[in-house]
């Protein structure tokens, strides 16, 4: 294994362990015992079939958020526009669940296409804008992130309003992503198909960034947009697919939270999964793999934390703190890495010596 693979599994690690270590600490300043907090909250995640399928439905939107979140990082740009991205794609998927009359196979292959599509489009105006106007992603995919939650906002009560003003009716179960075999293999959990599109993904991603000619080409430009073109490579568009991409991840994310783990949208709720994708992304160092085991450990810290409240009254802000600490340990991960390169360096010279 190279250096560089074995120093990012050791600052996952240690951001982890900082992390834990952290959230121990906040529980005995509170006057509770972490040994025992941690427990019920693992378990909480783990213990049966059902509580592991629920994790696994948990962290389902997460792993398209975060490789929405990586895969843009990995070509030089910043999305922080996963959550109108997932909103999005997620309200255009529902409306066609709840608007279609199809065979399951065909209504889910429908929606799927469709919130690709809603979530790619989303995306293409923040990178169109970035690579013809160098307006700053940043900017201009949080400006998208609320013109999604207001239109959202509008066209629900106007179209697709069930028992309350706030909410749009349930799907019916043609369009729920959800399977009875799937959730009685779990136990009766939300465990659903979303999970096998999410591992797709994730082997997609991989495959497209380290084996293709425009994996290769949308990195370069992430590197450095003038040497891209320097070399012949068309950086504004391979900004604008960038985005695109990772806009289409978010959208699925979208359609397995709203067609999946629940049965219908709620409005004047942004979805929390855009944001946390972004930890999701840092904690699994960009890599698809990597964002993969951090979503499914951050399904086991949500999934859990009611479990603990219930068997230690430990409050389940604790372990939202838990996860708040963890992301700020992987935020500033690169010191480590700094540190374990110049430890590196000194064993090579002494051994070079």
């Amino acid at each position: 294994m190279s250096f560089h693979k074995q120093k990012e599994g050791i600052t996952l690690l240690a951001t982890i362990l900082l992390g834990l270590a952290a959230g121990a600490l906040f529980m005995m300043l509170a006057g509770h015992d972490p040994l025992s907090g941690y427990k019920f909250l693992f378990r909480g995640g783990l213990m049966n079939l059902e509580r592991v399928g629920n994790t696994l439905a948990t962290a389902t939107p997460l792993i398209f958020t975060g490789l929405s979140v990586a895969f843009a990082f990995k070509t030089g740009l910043f999305n922080i526009g996963a959550a109108g991205q997932m909103l999005f794609g997620g309200f255009c998927a529902t409306a066609v669940g709840l608007t279609w009359s199809l065979d399951k196979p065909a209504l889910l292959f429908a929606m799927t296409l469709t919130a690709m599509l809603a979530g790619a489009l989303w995306a293409a105006l923040p990178g169109w804008f970035k690579a013809r106007f160098n307006v700053h992603e940043v900017v201009s995919t949080i400006m998208f992130n609320w013109m999604a939650y207001w239109l959202v906002y509008y066209l629900v009560p106007l179209y697709f309003k069930g028992s309350f003003e706030t909410e749009s009716r349930n799907i019916p179960l043609a369009a729920s992503l959800r399977t009875p075999w799937l959730s009685q293999m779990f136990d009766g959990s939300y465990m659903n198909i979303g999970l096998v599109l999410a591992l797709a993904a994730v082997a997609f991603c991989a495959f497209l960034l380290q084996r293709t000619t425009l994996g290769f080409e949308l990195k370069a430009v992430g590197f450095n947009r003038f040497a891209a073109e320097y070399a012949g490579i068309h950086a504004g568009r391979s900004i604008v697919v960038s985005m695109m991409l990772a806009g289409a991840l978010a959208g699925l994310g979208g359609m397995t939270l709203y067609c999946g783990y629940a049965t219908n949208i709620q409005i004047g709720v942004l979805p929390s999964q855009g944001i946390d994708g972004i930890a999701v992304a840092l904690l699994g160092a960009n890599s698809p793999w990597g964002v993969l085991a951090a979503a499914i450990f951050f399904g086991v810290l949500y999934s859990g934390k009611g479990f603990m409240n219930a068997m230690t009254s430990i409050p389940p802000e604790i372990a939202d703190t838990i996860i708040a600490t963890i992301i700020y340990f992987a935020a500033t991960s690169v010191l480590l890495e700094k540190f374990l390169s110049r430890l590196w360096r000194k064993q090579q010279s002494e051994e070079g010596a």
